[in-house]
């Protein structure tokens, strides 16, 4: 498990010795909570009420959420998990966005697909996860854990998409943030049309210009029923997914914050998965492919329930991260925190702690209108590095022992003939 360094004292060299590590001893926190009455204020309560353990990373991890709002931190959010048939969004992200704090999103497919249940009319509700999964499917009950929906939930929203995604609109290649983007223009006439009360994820991002992007598109119900138009329609069905263009995005609205707006870079990361990876890699593919200097996220918080010491990437913490570039050198040591937790279970009472400070309030930067110039600009840094990138695409390849075989023989023919 990684450790909260945010709140640690700097680390003394060796030759400090002992009477160093006191001296930074003596002045670390006391550990002495006083009893709750249930009138604090919840910022009292994480501040106060959470010295060890897990309580201490929600504590740092809390810091760290303060710290990207009072630095203006470019806030960069990714989401994995079935996190919206929860209504993680509407309890937390929503409100998130709506108060400017987080700028871009990466989540799944599934958790855009599952968003739009509602929007149409359909529940989803709280089952047993216990109660036989045969007799859930003989019902016709699909279910995610303890909570559940119709099958025909499924096949309505597949509609819902299907008609959405045949508009003239659609008919052309694009990147996920454009799809998205698109998707949640027309989702959000939908819900004014319908007089829906609690908006979508979609529809708020499309509102507040906040791109959202999915690395995996293709494992998600958005995507199948893109295969399915495709397959129907042939030619006339003409909506692409260029991976190479949204690969490039994102590592150019990670450039264009912190080299064009010159603002600190935080990472919010709401389980692991692909999304943690989708957008930590656009470090990497600035400074190690591309050759555009950069020098990682200032703030990387992570809520994540995955150990840390079986290789997985859905659970590496930032130290690890930083060995990619990933994230800064001062972030490592005092800007990140692994919270070994369930999102659910954390995140809804720490967004609660920090939208109870009306301070907590930014003009929405809508990162999503800045996407063209934020593409032409990291471009015009590739094209200057042109001649210098050159070598990096070359590499002697070895030759085929066959090849080699044939070039012989057919030297020694030369030879005999001569």
């Amino acid at each position: 498990m990684a450790k909260t360094q945010s709140s640690t004292p700097k680390k003394r060299t060796s030759a400090e010795g002992p009477r160093g590590m006191r001296r930074d001893f003596e002045r670390a926190r006391n550990v002495h909570p006083v009893g709750i009455t249930g009138k604090e204020k919840p910022i009292d309560i994480i501040t106060h009420m959470f010295p060890a353990y897990v309580g201490r990373q929600e504590r740092t991890a809390f810091q760290l959420m303060q710290r990207s709002v009072k630095d203006d931190c470019c806030v960069f959010l990714t989401l994995s998990g079935a996190m919206t048939p929860a209504g993680l969004h509407q309890s937390c992200l929503i409100p998130l966005i709506e108060r400017g704090v987080i700028d871009c999103i990466t989540t799944t497919g599934a958790n855009l697909y599952h968003d739009a249940h509602r929007i149409i009319g359909h529940r989803i509700r709280e089952i047993e996860p216990n109660a036989g999964d045969l007799q859930y499917r003989l019902s016709r009950i699909i279910r995610i854990y303890d909570l559940g929906f119709w099958e025909e939930t499924l096949l309505e929203t597949d509609k819902l998409f299907s008609a959405i995604l045949r508009k003239p609109e659609f008919q052309k290649k694009m990147t996920t943030p454009e799809l998205h983007y698109l998707i949640g223009k027309n989702v959000a006439e939908i819900e004014d049309a319908l007089g829906v009360k609690s908006p979508s994820l979609l529809a708020t991002a499309y509102r507040y210009g906040v791109p959202i992007f999915v690395g995996a598109v293709q494992d998600g119900s958005i995507f199948l029923n893109i295969v399915k138009l495709k397959r129907m329609l042939g030619d006339e069905f003409k909506l692409e997914i260029d991976v190479n263009d949204d690969v490039f995005e994102m590592g150019a609205i990670q450039h264009y914050c912190f080299g064009a707006k010159k603002k600190p870079m935080a990472v919010w990361i709401l389980g692991g998965g692909v999304p943690k990876n989708y957008t930590l890699q656009g470090e990497p593919l600035l400074d190690q492919i591309l050759g555009v200097p950069t020098h990682g996220f200032d703030i990387d918080l992570q809520f994540c329930v995955d150990p840390v010491d079986n290789g997985a990437l859905s659970s590496c913490p930032a130290g690890e991260g930083h060995t990619w570039g990933k994230v800064s050198a001062e972030s490592v040591q005092y800007g990140s925190v692994y919270c070994h937790t369930d999102v659910t279970a954390v995140f809804p009472w720490l967004t609660y702690a920090l939208l109870s400070d009306p301070g907590v309030h930014r003009r929405p930067r809508r990162l999503y209108d800045a996407r063209v110039e934020a593409v032409d600009l990291l471009q015009k840094e590739v094209d200057k590095r042109k001649k210098r990138l050159m070598p990096t695409i070359e590499f002697d390849l070895p030759k085929p022992k066959r090849a080699k075989a044939k070039a012989k023989t057919k030297a020694k023919t030369k030879t005999k003939r001569a």
